[in-house]
């Protein structure tokens, strides 16, 4: 039981980690902040955005729970053109020059609750572009999250057990979590960089995400051939 319910949480903590590896506009002004302002400056909007996408998680997933029925009737499709997306993403994300962005940011000084709303803010405000990609991560680790009330079950003594409840909460939970660290490492790497840090190294962490989400993509869809 305790190995079944680790097994969830560490599929959405995997799923958090991997839809928060882009090196995209957000990750830019996170950088910025954390070598202009410092590393609280950078955890903090890092920390916005962890919770911005987990709400957006949420949201998409009380869409998922309407639509099951048709989404479980065409999984295979739906997982072959979510590894497709993912592919693209990271071929994208491996062409795009971050420098330029870089650059052009100045932060100026701001209190840590103005760089986590700021933050928070901007990434809802791009819900149309993030809500399809973090759907695409959970279609390739092939996480279930059903939302709706059909998952409670009536327990013996009158009580509602909602066994679907509780895997929710741990996928949603290690779905933050895995945010979480993905930032952590981030702003914490380019802090102890930070005097040595070229805005030319950001190329470098491009290249990287970009192989390494790709590769998850293809992963997911040779998997779903195979089977």
């Amino acid at each position: 039981m305790i190995v079944e319910l680790l097994k969830i949480l560490f599929g959405g903590l995997c799923v958090g980690l991997a839809s928060s590896v882009t090196v995209g506009p957000v990750a830019v002004l996170c950088i910025q902040r954390t070598l202009s302002k410092g590393y609280f400056s950078g955890l903090f909007s890092g920390l916005g955005v962890a919770l911005a996408d987990t709400l957006m998680a949420i949201l998409a997933f009380s869409v998922y729970a309407l639509l099951k029925n048709y989404i479980d009737a065409y999984s295979t499709i739906i997982q072959l053109i979510g590894g497709c997306f993912v592919v693209i993403v990271g071929i994208l994300i491996f062409l795009k020059n971050p420098v330029p962005q870089i650059r052009k940011n100045r932060a100026g000084h701001s209190a840590l609750w103005q760089d986590f709303g700021s933050m928070f803010g901007f990434t809802l405000a791009n819900f149309v572009v993030v809500i399809p990609y973090i759907l695409a991560f959970f279609t390739m680790f092939n996480i279930d999250l059903d939302l709706s009330t059909e998952g409670m079950t009536m327990a013996a003594d009158g009580g509602f057990y909602g066994k679907r409840i509780v895997n929710n909460v741990l996928v949603l939970g290690g779905f933050l979590l895995g945010a979480i660290v993905w930032w952590l490492a981030l702003t914490s790497t380019i802090n102890l960089f930070r005097k040595r840090f070229r805005p030319r190294h950001m190329l470098t962490i491009n290249r990287i995400a970009g192989v390494v989400i790709s590769a998850l993509g293809i992963i997911t869809i040779i998997s779903v051939i195979i089977s």
